[in-house]
């Protein structure tokens, strides 16, 4: 069977974006990896709650309204370790993830490992591996990861990530936060 000149271009074309997809998941996996080692070694300097205790449950998945097919939020509990007390609710929208502070947990923004972890390792690394795909031509600058702290004072009261665009960072800031959080908790009451 012979292919017309269209046909094959493509195939060819087809079969770039193919290689491009399977480059993007193993850069994702090769990203998750290193999180985990810099989790590991974090966690290995410092006294800890097991991240197998925390009970943050995770799986953000959209709702569909069938008739209006718009996605709606939900609300993850962000759950404190120690005794399983709510700290915070993550909201999850196809833009962003919004991470609203119980009205109770008053955290100072300066309060370890807020900025050291959660800003300069988790969600700083991401806007690394963005900004080499920004250079590689593969996403707009406009789509780089970036951050919203807002404030009560110099309490925290609410997260905003925008730009997350794939669902295993969902996951992992979520995750992340909750650590940082619990972290800082308990750091305030020593």
């Amino acid at each position: 069977m012979k292919f017309s000149e269209e046909q094959v271009k493509k195939i060819v074309a087809l079969r770039e974006n193919m290689l491009r997809q399977i480059d993007k998941d193993q850069e994702g996996i090769e990203m998750l990896e290193k999180n985990i080692l810099v989790l590991d070694e974090f966690l290995k300097g410092s006294s800890f709650t097991k991240a197998s205790q925390l009970k943050t449950e995770i799986e953000p998945e959209m709702i569909k309204n069938e008739e209006e097919s718009k996605p709606v939020e939900e609300s993850i509990p962000i759950k404190r370790g120690s005794d399983g007390k709510t700290i915070a609710n993550a909201y999850v929208t196809p833009d962003q993830v919004s991470i609203i502070l119980d009205e109770q947990i008053m955290i100072n923004v300066d309060t370890p490992p807020f900025k050291s972890f959660f800003l300069d390792r988790i969600i700083g690394e991401m806007i690394k591996k963005d900004s080499v795909e920004v250079q590689n031509g593969k996403i707009q600058k406009e789509s780089i990861i970036d951050y919203i702290i807002n404030k009560n004072g110099v309490d925290i009261r609410e997260i905003i990530i925008k730009n997350y665009r794939q669902k295993e960072r969902v996951t992992e800031l979520i995750n992340t936060a909750g650590w940082s959080l619990t972290r800082m908790l308990e750091n305030i009451s020593k």
